[in-house]
């Protein structure tokens, strides 16, 4: 069953055929996709050179036509930089992503929106554009400097990602060891600065340690730009059930990846093997440039990938739904972050497969409504609010890292690092 044709059985393209009709109405928010890390390290930001108003197939998961054939909404632009881009570098290398899509804006006009509200949301739903808002993915973005987190919230970054797949110096990555148990009293400091000016803390790649700090502490709904269930699939990128449970106290929004390592417990032990062949090639594992890809491809072709499909994905949303509730579920499929994606949901392209299997399990017009625009509208709505009434109780924190950890608390992790995901 694809976006685009009438694959399937008769009851197949029924169900496609209603997917595309409730997706006319209730579009999709997606969390997350890096994009323009892909147009930085293919073909630094020539938007002539890879152009997304072409067919870009082959070459990225993203281009404008598979947006509209994915029947895409909004979309968060993740503004990612890697880890091994420290202190200022970070904040330079963030700021040029953040250029980027302002680039991106400016180039497309007619199909993408700036979006730095809820409003702005539903209006360019309203005038048919893509809303586009910006998310930071990983802390280490603002080094260490609650100036820099307000300066990027002016630039339009509406979300930030605790950590990426190292620890900050004062938050716990999920993918590194223990540092500070969570959140540091600095780290507790950004969240709170982050619901005064109301940009949504994002808890996707933090430890569960951290998540669960952040929960005690924000004022605001959190969100997952990209997470799935730790209890269907073992892995530590993925939200444990009692995170997930405190989503309704909170008013979150956990929006399940697409990533077949985090989603698929039999592509896990896989791509450990296919991360050492990329590093025995002397590439980072999450590269996923042209040269890393053909490594990859040559790879498969001797050890069988695990396909992950769109049930795959309709699994972690049963469970996340069970476990949080309708309101507080959602979409981050992670394009362009990732060398892999599941049958069916290839590229962007591939929304109406996933809400056409949701429909075949049972799950109501009202509630894939709420999945696929209505949570996230709301979760930004209400962080805006609170933001509201914490800027007329408070003024800017000036706070430091050394004020609140004390001197000589540890700098960011400064291991090498590739691609998003």
């Amino acid at each position: 069953m694809t976006a685009g044709g009438a694959a399937g059985s008769g009851p197949a393209r029924e169900r496609l055929a209603e997917a595309l009709e409730l997706l006319a109405d209730h579009p999709v928010v997606d969390g997350h996709n890096d994009l323009p890390w892909a147009l930085r390290e293919q073909a630094r930001y020539d938007l002539d050179r890879l152009d997304i108003g072409a067919d870009q197939t082959g070459s990225l998961h993203t281009d404008l036509a598979r947006l509209r054939a994915g029947r895409v909404g909004a979309q968060f632009w993740s503004v990612y930089v890697p880890c091994r881009l420290t202190g200022d570098d970070a904040v330079s290398a963030t700021l040029e992503q953040i250029d980027a899509v302002d680039q991106l804006l400016a180039r497309y006009p007619a199909e993408l929106a700036p979006a730095l509200t809820a409003d702005d949301m539903e209006a360019a739903r309203r005038e048919g554009r893509i809303a586009s808002l910006k998310g930071a993915e990983g802390g280490h973005s603002i080094n260490d400097s609650l100036a820099t987190l307000r300066a990027l919230h002016t630039l339009g970054v509406r979300y930030m990602t605790l950590t990426h797949n190292d620890n900050t110096a004062w938050a716990d990555s999920a993918t590194d060891a223990p540092g500070v148990g969570g959140l540091s009293a600095f780290g507790h400091e950004v969240v709170r600065e982050m619901n005064r000016v109301g940009m949504l803390v994002d808890l996707s790649h933090v430890a569960a340690t951290t998540m669960r700090a952040a929960l005690a502490t924000s004022a605001a709904p959190v969100v997952f730009s990209h997470s799935s269930s730790l209890a269907i699939c073992d892995h530590p990128r993925n939200i444990p059930d009692d995170v997930l449970a405190q989503l309704p106290a909170n008013g979150g929004v956990a929006m399940a990846t697409f990533v077949p390592k985090f989603i698929l417990p039999a592509a896990v032990e896989w791509t450990a093997r296919a991360d050492e062949n990329l590093r025995a090639h002397g590439l980072h594992h999450l590269d996923t440039t042209p040269r890393a890809m053909k490594i990859h491809r040559a790879f498969e072709e001797e050890n069988p990938r695990p396909v992950a499909t769109a049930a795959t994905v309709a699994d972690h949303l049963d469970h996340m739904r069970e476990v949080a509730g309708i309101d507080h579920v959602g979409i981050g499929g992670d394009y362009d972050g990732t060398a892999f994606t599941p049958s069916g949901l290839d590229d962007v392209a591939g929304y109406p497969n996933l809400v056409a299997e949701l429909l075949t399990r049972g799950w109501s017009r009202a509630d894939l409504a709420q999945l696929t625009w209505s949570n996230a509208v709301r979760v930004l709505r209400d962080a805006e609010a609170v933001s509201r009434e914490l800027r007329a109780t408070r003024g800017p924190s000036n706070a430091t890292i050394e004020s609140l950890d004390g001197p000589g608390s540890p700098d960011s992790a400064d291991s090498p690092d590739g691609q998003p995901s």
